[in-house]
């Protein structure tokens, strides 16, 4: 067994989409970044490729290259999964905890977690996610951005 460890961390600003988890979640405030900027699944991605020691996701996908601007998360997630598979590791659970200051998350996850179970083509029971708040203080705290840590456990298969 291993385990890998994932975090992300984008700019909030009006004007943009906001896509946490694979869904998109009405805002007035937005994810900043190359790609669509979904916060969860590039902290998951980072805690797939860690645990099996694929370097990271700005390795396989440069925020340099044209070919990743605005591209679907999901896009890269299904990648990142062929990549862990083709080392032949399956997954036995994810872990992620979102910090933000607004919107709820709550009534997301449920969706969430199927969205990711289905790109993942893991069952969404085998993906935990939670949601917190800073209490007001740093740049969550006042709104200005939006963070994520993600742990991975995966398996080799023998």
């Amino acid at each position: 067994m291993r385990v890998g460890f994932g975090f992300d961390v984008h700019q909030l600003k009006e004007g943009y989409d906001l896509w946490i988890g694979g869904i998109k979640i009405d805002h007035p405030l937005g994810a900043v970044g190359h790609s669509d900027a979904d916060v969860m699944i590039h902290a998951i991605c980072d805690a797939l490729l860690g645990a099996a020691n694929l370097n990271d996701i700005g390795y396989h996908f440069p925020d340099t290259s044209e070919t990743y601007r605005n591209i679907d998360s999901k896009i890269l997630l299904k990648e990142v999964m062929k990549l862990v598979r083709e080392k032949n590791y399956t997954i036995g659970n994810v872990d992620v905890t979102l910090c933000l200051q607004k919107p709820k998350i709550a009534p997301h996850i449920a969706n969430m977690k199927e969205v990711l179970s289905s790109v993942m083509n893991i069952r969404a029971d085998d993906i935990s996610i939670k949601a917190t708040t800073t209490e007001k203080l740093g740049y969550v705290g006042r709104g200005e951005g939006i963070s994520c840590y993600a742990v991975a456990l995966i398996d080799q298969i023998k």
